[in-house]
């Protein structure tokens, strides 16, 4: 069994995912932490060292690898289906998972995160409430292609468990 979690950041995928994993008893991935441990940088230091591009070709190079592996729960960036086809890629893989927020409700979570973030990096409040609703409107047509759709509200394993 093959697990991709997708969604924006914020929404839960690497904290929902761990549980999910668990409770499956699959091996969990987060394809950000998986990046920095083979770069040795971390996903900001990546952004300011060289740029978006280099990080999302990065980002493909290294979900390309899952699609030898089996039996695991897969964290995707928040960006990660929306670059170099990589929606196609999720879904050959195994079945991917949007996880489903409203830009308000990641807000809020974004403002409590103490994750650093490249992409909202010390915006306002104002400002952050704007790029959510850029970002996740430029998205939304790639987490649409994912073979299921979950609010992040509440999220237990039990949830997703049911549907698979």
């Amino acid at each position: 069994m093959q697990i991709i979690l997708m969604g924006f950041m914020g929404s839960g995928k690497s904290v929902f995912g761990r549980k999910l994993a668990k409770r499956l008893n699959l091996k969990f991935y987060d394809l950000d932490k998986y990046i920095e441990q083979k770069y040795k940088m971390s996903i900001p230091s990546i952004f300011n060292t060289f740029d978006e591009t280099v990080f999302r070709n990065i980002e493909t190079i290294e979900l390309r690898k899952f699609i030898s592996k089996t039996d695991f729960v897969l964290s995707c960036g928040g960006g990660t289906p929306c670059f170099n086809n990589n929606m196609e890629l999720i879904n050959n893989i195994g079945t991917s998972v949007y996880i489903e927020l409203n830009a308000a409700a990641l807000c809020d979570r974004l403002i409590k995160s103490k994750t650093k973030r490249p992409l909202i990096e010390g915006l306002s409040p104002k400002e952050l409430q704007q790029k959510v609703d850029t970002l996740l409107s430029d998205r939304q047509k790639y987490y649409e292609q994912a073979k299921i759709t979950i609010s992040g509200i509440n999220l237990k394993p039990e949830t997703l468990i049911e549907i698979l």
